[in-house]
């Protein structure tokens, strides 16, 4: 049985076709993708003030989420995982907190009850 020819144009074709799906895809999608000046520049002058103001914050949180990760996946266990025993923690914590302002204030209470009384 004889070998069959290789058909050049079809490969070419389709390594042509491939090219042109896998770099320009991506490149037509950049172009047309506003980028955040446009964005910012769209908004009412409110919300540029407004977006201005909070920037910091933003960035700020970002900040502490992004190093709160960095300190989850150094454990062995998965991410999720010491999120979640991180958030039961701070749970606990602010509920305990509540119930020490919640004795103090019912101790400022029972003192100034006291003092009235004499």
């Amino acid at each position: 049985m004889a070998k069959k020819p290789i058909n050049w144009m079809l490969w070419g074709k389709v390594l042509t076709a491939g090219a042109t799906i896998s770099i320009g895809g991506p490149l037509l999608t950049m172009y047309l993708s506003p980028s955040e000046e446009e964005i910012f520049k769209r908004y009412n002058p409110d919300l540029q003030r407004r977006s201005l103001a909070e920037r910091h914050t933003r960035e700020q949180e970002f900040d502490e989420f992004v190093t709160r990760l960095k300190a989850y996946s150094k454990s062995d266990k998965p991410i999720w995982a010491v999120m979640d025993e991180e958030e039961k923690l701070r749970k606990a914590n602010t509920l305990k907190n509540a119930k020490e302002a919640e004795a103090r204030a019912q101790a400022q209470k029972d003192a100034m009850r006291k003092e009235s009384g004499l």
